[in-house]
């Protein structure tokens, strides 16, 4: 069956209810809540064209809320780390509501993760779309303007996943969102480490960090480190490997540079494959970073979707967007929004199976 179902998903304990809006085409199903703009579920057919879910996340909306880990999610108003929970925009400094230690993390404590957006369209057809909004007021976690942002899931091609980001701000502003799933191409009904994916990244620099996982210095050479990913190579194989940089984060955590500014038209990224299943992803975008995470802080406390318990590695995000730390970074590319001016961001999820 193909086409759009909408649906009631549930109530969260303030009593709000959550909608879901299910697209399908003859190849793909992919479930996205109001909640978070997060895409709940996400199957795609293996070699033997078995359909899985392969995305983490939770069969109740409140459990989004009670332990926030950004499954699935939209985040915003900026992605990453913000230094030091404050930035200068024209001489003026703007403090940010710290959630991680002395920083910032994905948009603050109460960050676009945890909104209900709107859903203002619904797109039947051989390309099925939802489109969600929501209004960020000006000073939302201490960012300046009020920001209109909105998201665009569509099922395009022969399976492809296509996520269009798009904001306006009445003030002087910065934006970084992207979208934050959590993918296990083995199918997260039966959860096996994803660390056994094979992976390539479209890259030859990325950004060290420090302690705090705020960069510390520009980009660096891949080439002769475990982060290089010019060749495919399994995320394990060097997971385990002696460096500083993977001490910081417990594994990979780091932002890849893929361009020193946005793209006009979203170009391959990265290549993510599992050897078992046969399920291959394609990540095409027009951001200029590529996050780049383990999963090593899933620590076996949460238990997900069909009711598997969830552990370290067990997922891998591919997270376009801008480069962390951006807005105290002039040597980075810029996340300045201006009013008049408009914020887009287009990445695309293109599957296949070998």
């Amino acid at each position: 069956m193909t086409g759009i179902v909408r649906e009631h998903w549930g109530t969260l304990a303030n009593g709000d209810a959550v909608e879901a809006v299910v697209l399908r085409t003859h190849k793909l199903e992919m479930r996205v809540l109001t909640l978070g703009a997060l895409v709940q579920s996400l199957r795609v057919p293996d070699r033997n064209g078995t359909l899985a879910d392969i995305v983490l996340g939770h069969d109740a909306p409140q459990a989004y809320l009670d332990k926030r880990q950004f499954f699935g999610a939209a985040i915003g108003r900026f992605s990453n780390r913000l230094d030091g929970a404050a930035f200068v925009l024209d001489g003026k400094r703007h403090s940010i509501e710290s959630n991680d230690g002395d920083n910032v993390l994905h948009g603050g404590p109460e960050g676009f993760d945890r909104k209900l957006w709107r859903i203002d369209q619904v797109e039947e057809g051989a390309e099925p779309a939802v489109t969600l909004s929501l209004v960020s007021p000006d000073g939302d976690q201490g960012f300046p303007g009020t920001l209109h942002a909105s998201v665009t899931y569509r099922l395009a091609g022969e399976s492809e996943v296509s996520i269009t980001f798009e904001a306006t701000s009445d003030q002087p502003t910065v934006v970084g969102l992207t979208h934050h799933g959590y993918f296990n191409l083995g199918g997260v009904e039966a959860l096996a480490p994803a660390t056994s994916h094979v992976l390539q990244v479209e890259a030859t620099h990325f950004l060290p960090v420090g302690a705090n996982l705020i960069p510390h210095g520009g980009p660096e050479p891949l080439v002769g480190t475990p982060f290089d990913f010019g060749e495919a190579k399994p995320i394990e194989r060097d997971l385990r490997r002696a460096n500083a940089q993977l001490l910081h984060a417990r594994g990979y955590d780091h932002c890849f540079c893929l361009s020193d500014a946005p793209q006009a038209e979203p170009r391959l990224a990265a290549t993510l494959q599992d050897p078992r299943s046969g399920r291959v992803l394609q990540l095409l975008t027009d951001q200029p970073g590529l996050q780049v995470y383990s999963g090593n802080m899933l620590d076996g406390s949460t238990v997900g979707k069909y009711n598997q318990i969830i552990r370290p590695g067990d997922a891998v995000c591919l997270e376009p967007q801008a480069w962390p730390d951006a807005p105290n970074r002039h040597d980075f590319p810029s996340a300045r929004l201006d009013p008049g001016a408009a914020y887009r961001h287009r990445s695309v999820y293109r599957f296949s199976a070998r």
